[in-house]
């Protein structure tokens, strides 16, 4: 009998410290834990004490202990759930078992300031260091023919799935392969044969993208605005004001908004801005490579809404389309 009871109780024992939940959630199924580079078994403490994830202290220090945990430690991002025991979180961390972080690049980020936000947002990496190497002139023109201006030509419309803890000679690598493969030799020899570098077309594109999101209005547009260039003719932009102005939620660009002194105010400025205004998609890359082969000089968006633009030379008969459409707004009470 005595035997059995001692039994018994190891077997209660093993199960309290070993293999019943842990864990404490306050109703929720999970959370998360980070662990920075570099972390000790203390630093490991804190973060889940702090948080008030784990209920025993005492039996989790002993769990992870007799498992070696404190000389195991692996930075990352983990996922606690509200079942898991002692044992299990001492094992995943061991083991290294960290969640993926998606970093999804889409039309919110316009700006390099909103890429180095987002990121160092998402990831270990802190923004002063990803500051520097963003505007770094030698690291930007040797890896990638860029600059700290043109800096987001490099970024294509993507989602990565990224441990927490990568560092930004793992992140760029995989950046740079994006880019790579929208910008194959054959499309950059065509870039060349229609007289633009890499990121004069990626900038032509951010303003064709923001004007249409059809692809053969993209290339009738697109044809616009290089004739305009070879005519040394102001772009005239209306997304450039836009970006200039720093509000992207404005609908209607206003006189005041064209006074805007900024290089990417391309009513005050002629050649294209610096950069690019918002990430681009390959495939408006693509319809500015082909764009249509046209005489207009002028555009404007119809006054039905349906997304396509009326053509024309002759800048009287621009005026009245831009006046309907100008009208157009009115009755919808679009104002900004």
């Amino acid at each position: 009998m005595l035997v059995l009871g001692v039994l018994a109780f190891g077997g209660f024992w093993a199960y309290e410290n070993i293999f019943k939940s842990n864990v404490h959630l306050n109703g929720k199924k999970f959370t998360y834990i980070y662990i920075k580079t570099g972390a000790t078994f203390n630093d490991l403490l804190d973060e889940l004490y702090s948080q008030n994830i784990i209920n025993d202290h005492e039996s989790f220090e002993w769990m992870a202990k007799s498992m070696h945990l404190p000389e195991h430690i692996n930075s990352g991002k983990y996922r606690i759930d509200a079942k898991m025991s002692n044992r299990s979180i001492a094992k995943m961390i061991i083991s290294g078992k960290q969640e993926k972080v998606k970093l999804s690049f889409n039309s919110q980020i316009r700006t390099k300031e909103q890429f180095i936000e987002y990121v160092s947002d998402k990831l270990e990496i802190e923004s002063g260091e990803l500051e520097d190497y963003c505007s770094n002139e030698d690291i930007l023109g040797e890896e990638y023919g860029l600059n700290s201006e043109n800096f987001m030509c490099l970024i294509v419309p993507e989602t990565y799935e990224v441990n927490w803890t990568t560092h930004i000679e793992d992140l760029f690598p995989l950046i740079e392969k994006s880019y790579s493969s929208v910008w194959t030799k054959a499309k950059k020899d065509k870039a060349k044969a229609i007289g633009y570098s890499v990121p004069e077309v990626v900038t032509i594109a951010s303003i064709v993208q923001s004007e249409s999101a059809i692809k053969t209005e993209q290339q009738k547009i697109a044809g616009v605005y290089i004739n305009r260039l070879k005519q040394d003719m102001k772009l005239q932009a209306d997304p450039t004001v836009v970006f200039a102005n720093g509000n992207f939620d404005i609908q209607r660009v206003l006189s005041v908004d064209k006074e805007i002194d900024s290089p990417y105010n391309t009513y005050r400025y002629r050649g294209l801005p610096p950069g690019p205004i918002c990430l681009v998609k390959p495939s408006v890359i693509d319809a500015v490579l082909n764009y249509t082969k046209h005489n207009y000089t002028y555009f404007c968006a119809k006054a039905d809404f349906s997304g396509y633009s009326n053509f024309t030379n002759d800048y009287k008969v621009h005026m009245k389309n831009a006046s309907a459409y100008q009208e157009a707004l009115n009755k919808k009470g679009i104002k900004r």
